[in-house]
């Protein structure tokens, strides 16, 4: 079945609303899909095998849109149905930190380029590359992208990647952002660049009338948050690891730009407003699950989670919830309870059908 049949399928049986924007990036995936075929097939067993790769350029697609619109569940469903078998699929974040780990390792041996060798070892192991939510705000990240995708494309490296921006606005307040250019120039020169307009946001559709607080955090709760996960990730499972300030921050259940955890995994762990962050820039919809009643005896676990709301709260990201209370009940009192009111005020406004509209 080709990618068109696969999304009318999903269609009939009810897991996606039938969208005419999704279904014209899907024809591009499915051009490249029909394409990928073709240079297998030339290569034949032997040469894929060896890894050896045809003598066309590497290029690809970067596809873009507003929050929700579809832009991972079509890559996902590119991915599932290429016909190759060096293929690799991850975030991006995930992807370039991987990346400043093979680089730091090679440097070791005093290369004079550890870019090359670095981008070699991944065209060796995929010759397709899916990158999920490219974002780039880290001036490491923009300092070595565009060579290292230049090198990728060299290598006749075929990228798929989606992000919320134009390419021209990435990095767009970054220091020394004329370095980064070439990159741009890069995108546009050897990817088709498709923007997927308009529409509904498809995964607030999926959370739309539904209960997304539950109290208390019952057997009850937890079989809601079962219906609305596997909505939210239409039964795919993954991880994504983030690295920051040299800490392994890992979320265990992710898929579709959505995360889910358990309280004491993400506020029992000794993680600061720069975890957060990362966590809130890296997910769309985040799942916590057994959020317990706050008070002296649990303050550091509190202090957390109060981080935890601002950053996903200025991120604009949908969360869905268990707790034993609701949210104004949370605090018992003691050490933190006027700070924590506000985290009670946000919480309730998150969970409003109009929560994030502003922000998108």
């Amino acid at each position: 079945m080709n990618l068109p049949g696969a999304y009318r399928q999903r269609v009939a049986d009810g897991l996606l609303k039938e969208d005419p924007a999704q279904f014209e990036a899907l024809e591009i995936l499915e051009d490249l899909c029909s394409r990928s075929q073709a240079g297998e097939n030339r290569l034949g067993g032997l040469g894929r095998l060896l890894g050896r790769r045809s003598n066309e350029p590497g290029g690809g697609l970067y596809l873009w849109g507003g929050v929700g619109r579809g832009k991972s569940m079509l890559m996902d469903l590119f991915y599932e149905h290429l016909p190759v078998r060096r293929k690799k699929r991850t975030h991006f974040l995930e992807f370039m930190q991987s990346v400043h780990t093979d680089l730091h390792r090679i440097r070791k041996r005093e290369v004079t380029d550890a870019i090359l060798p670095a981008a070699d070892a991944i065209a060796n192991k995929a010759s397709h590359l899916c990158l999920d939510e490219m974002q780039i705000d880290d001036i490491a990240d923009a300092m070595i992208v565009g060579r290292l995708f230049k090198r990728l494309f060299e290598r006749n490296v075929t990228v798929v990647t989606t992000s919320n921006r134009p390419p021209d606005e990435l990095y767009r307040h970054g220091l020394n952002r004329h370095l980064f250019f070439p990159f741009i120039k890069l995108i546009s020169n050897r990817m088709t660049v498709h923007e997927i307009g308009g529409g509904d946001d498809h995964r607030r559709g999926r959370l739309a009338d539904r209960q997304t607080y539950f109290v208390p955090a019952d057997r009850a709760a937890q079989k809601g948050i079962d219906g609305i996960w596997d909505q939210l990730t239409q039964g795919r499972m993954g991880s994504l690891v983030l690295t920051v300030k040299s800490r392994r921050v890992e979320l265990q259940s992710f898929a579709n730009g959505a995360a889910r955890v358990d309280f004491s995994n993400i506020c029992g762990m000794p993680y600061g407003p720069a975890d957060y962050l990362a966590i809130a820039g890296a997910v769309r919809v985040l799942v916590v699950e057994n959020v317990p009643l706050m008070c002296r005896a649990n303050h550091n676990e509190a202090k957390r989670f109060v981080m935890l709301i601002d950053a996903l709260y200025d991120s604009g990201v949908m969360v869905v919830m268990s707790a034993a209370a609701v949210p104004e009940e949370l605090h018992q009192g003691g050490g933190g309870a006027f700070e924590f009111e506000r985290t009670s005020s946000r919480l309730a406004e998150m969970q409003s059908s109009e929560w994030g509209a502003v922000l998108e």
